[in-house]
C-alpha cells in the first residue's frame, strides 16, 4: 500500500578515532595500531521498550529512517504490516489486540533494536466513522472518498493525526488530498475526475486511534471499489432551463427543467449524485416547515437523485410539466417530467457530477459532496497535513 506521511531525520556525526604512538615502545609490526571503529548507537524505537498502555493503532517509529520491521504477538505469531513510503514508520495492517504484549525487531541502516511493549485495555468512549462507499461497487467519475465521523466528529487540533490514518491507493496512480469540510465530514479527491476504470483500495485505519476528548476510533474500515469506464455528466443551465446529459463527452439527452423559485433557489455549483431513490416522500416538516402551511408540502415523488444534504434533488415532477423549460417553481430541486426522470434515474450513477449554473445562490461547502466545487488549491488548503 502507498502510505504518505512526514519523514523524521537525524544527522548522525561519527566520532573520530586517532591512533597514538606509544612512547619508547616498539610495535610488533613497526607501525601505529589500527584505529578502532566506534559502535553504532542503539536505535531508539517507539513505542519505547517496556512501555505499557499503548493504543492499538500504534505505528513503529525510530530516530532514523526505518528499512525493516518485524513484529510478533505474545504467542510468537507474526504481525503483518508495511513501511510508510518515506520510512518514517511501520504500520500494522490491522489494529493490534488490546491487553497484548508485542515484540519488535527494527532496523534502520546498520542500526537495530529489539523492544517489547504492551497495549492498553479496550476503551469505553469510542468514535464511529462511516465511509460512503461499499465493497466491490462501481461509481461515477466524480465520486469523492467521503468519511463521516460520529459523536461530535474531530476537533481541529486532532485532525492531522486522524488524516494520517486515512489511506488511499488508486490504480492507475492518481495522487489526491483530503479536505475537511467540517468536524464531521472529510473528502478525498485527485486533481481531476478519476480516470475511467480506476480501482480504489481504501483503509480508514482508525481502530483504537486517539481522536481527542479521551475518545478512540472504534474500528478500521477496508474496502475496494471501482470507477465506471464511462464518463457521465449532467449540466443544468438556469438561463436555458435545460438539463443536458453527456456520456464520454457526447450529448445523449436534453430535458426541459424547472428550478427553485426566487425565495427557494437551486444551488449553483458542481455537485455529485449522493443517492438514487426510485420512490420517496418529500416532507417540509423535516426541516421545520409544517406540511399544512402555505410553504409546506408532503409529496410522493419518483426517480430522485440526491444532490445535497439539505434536500435538493433531480426528480420527476409531473405537477410542474407546464413550467418546465419556462419558469422556476420548485423548492430548490431540479424538476423534470416523469419520462425524463425515469430516463435520468436509469442512466445516472452515484458519483456522477452535476453542474448547475446561473441561479441566485452558491452551493455551500459540505452541503453534500462538494469536493469538486472548490479549486484544486482551495481544496488542498483544507488538509490538516500541510
Amino acid at each position: 500500500m502507498r502510505l504518505s506521511t512526514r519523514a523524521l531525520s537525524l544527522a548522525l556525526v561519527p566520532a573520530l578515532a586517532f591512533g597514538l604512538a606509544a612512547c619508547g615502545a616498539d610495535s610488533s609490526d613497526g607501525g601505529a595500531p589500527e584505529p578502532s571503529t566506534p559502535a553504532a548507537a542503539p536505535l531508539a524505537v517507539t513505542p519505547a521498550d517496556k512501555q505499557a498502555g499503548v493504543p492499538v493503532s500504534a505505528e513503529i517509529g525510530a530516530d532514523e529512517k526505518l528499512t525493516q520491521v518485524a513484529m510478533t504477538d505474545g504467542q510468537g505469531a507474526a504481525v503483518e504490516g508495511a513501511l510508510r513510503a518515506d520510512g518514517s514508520s511501520w504500520v500494522p495492517a490491522d489494529p493490534l489486540s488490546y491487553d497484548t504484549t508485542y515484540t519488535v525487531n527494527a532496523t534502520a541502516g546498520e542500526r537495530t533494536a529489539t523492544t517489547t511493549f504492551t497495549t492498553m485495555s479496550r476503551p469505553e468512549n469510542r468514535m464511529d466513522a462511516q465511509l460512503f462507499m461499499a465493497e466491490g461497487k462501481t461509481y461515477g467519475q466524480a465520486m469523492p472518498i467521503v468519511v463521516e465521523f460520529g459523536q461530535g466528529g474531530v476537533a481541529e487540533a486532532d485532525r492531522a493525526a486522524v488524516e494520517r490514518r486515512l489511506f488511499v491507493e488508486s490504480e492507475p496512480p492518481q495522487p489526491g488530498v483530503w479536505h475537511w469540510d467540517s468536524a464531521i465530514q472529510v473528502e478525498y479527491r485527485p486533481e481531476q475526475y478519476w480516470q475511467p476504470g480506476t480501482r480504489l483500495t481504501i483503509r480508514l485505519g482508525l481502530g483504537g486511534l486517539p481522536v481527542g476528548q479521551d475518545r478512540y476510533g472504534k474500528v478500521d474500515v477496508d474496502i475496494t471499489a471501482s470507477i465506471d469506464t464511462k464518463r457521465r455528466e449532467i449540466a443544468v443551465d438556469n438561463a436555458s432551463k435545460k438539463l443536458i446529459a453527456t456520456e464520454d463527452g457526447k450529448e445523449v439527452k436534453s430535458l426541459p427543467v424547472s428550478l427553485g423559485k426566487t425565495d427557494a433557489p437551486s444551488f449553483s455549483g458542481t455537485m455529485v449524485i449522493i443517492e438514487r431513490l426510485d420512490k420517496t416522500t418529500f416532507d417540509s416538516s423535516t426541516y421545520g416547515v409544517p406540511a399544512s402551511s402555505a410553504d409546506g408540502y408532503r409529496t410522493d415523488v419518483q426517480f430522485a437523485e440526491r444532490l445535497t444534504w439539505s434536500g435538493q434533488f433531480i426528480h420527476a415532477a409531473p405537477w410542474s410539466d407546464g413550467d418546465q423549460g419556462r419558469n422556476n417553481v420548485s423548492h430548490g430541486c431540479v424538476n423534470v417530467s416523469t419520462d425524463g426522470g425515469k430516463w435520468v434515474f436509469e442512466w445516472a450513477r452515484v458519483g456522477d457530477p452535476v453542474v448547475i449554473k446561473g441561479t441566485e445562490q452558491r452551493l455551500p461547502t459540505g452541503d453534500g459532496w462538494t469536493a469538486w466545487n472548490l479549486s484544486w488549491d482551495d481544496f488542498k488548503a483544507g488538509s490538516a497535513l500541510k
